[in-house]
């Protein structure tokens, strides 16, 4: 008996919702970032006139996946303490150091995501820190 091909997967139904939902905790910092990629499934921020080695400073991004949305926060990379207050619901979703996973929009968990974000761009866009990654780092 031949084999039949499995269909492609495609995306849940949710995923663009929760896109669009991660998408906007990022949206709502266009003062402080620059858009460097934005796809339909692919969205990319730098913070706005911040370079660490000579690059424009990476700060975040959402991706669209087969099976779930990637929310990408580069703050809780640099900065761990930022996670000493991360609920276990938050926690568990994420997926190395500094990625979040969702299948579906949580109102919830996109909250302490938003006070996340905002913790990060605060400490990303403070005089005396990147001070220190210029003195650490050199650039």
């Amino acid at each position: 008996m031949p084999k039949t091909k499995k269909p492609p997967k495609t995306a849940k139904p949710d995923s663009r919702a929760t896109f669009d939902a991660l998408k906007r905790l990022l949206t709502r910092h266009a003062a402080n970032l620059s858009v460097s990629t934005d796809k339909p499934t692919y969205y990319c921020v730098e913070v706005r006139g911040v370079e660490f080695r000579g690059k424009p400073l990476f700060f975040g991004g959402v991706r669209e996946g087969k099976n779930y949305v990637s929310f990408h926060l580069m703050p809780v990379y640099a900065c761990p303490e930022l996670l000493r207050s991360l609920s276990p619901a938050l926690k568990k979703r994420m997926q190395g150091k500094a990625c979040f996973n969702f299948t579906v929009p949580d109102p919830v968990l996109f909250r302490e995501l938003a006070e996340l974000t905002d913790a990060g761009l605060q400490r990303f866009t403070c005089k005396e820190w990147r001070e220190g990654m210029q003195r650490r780092y050199g650039g």
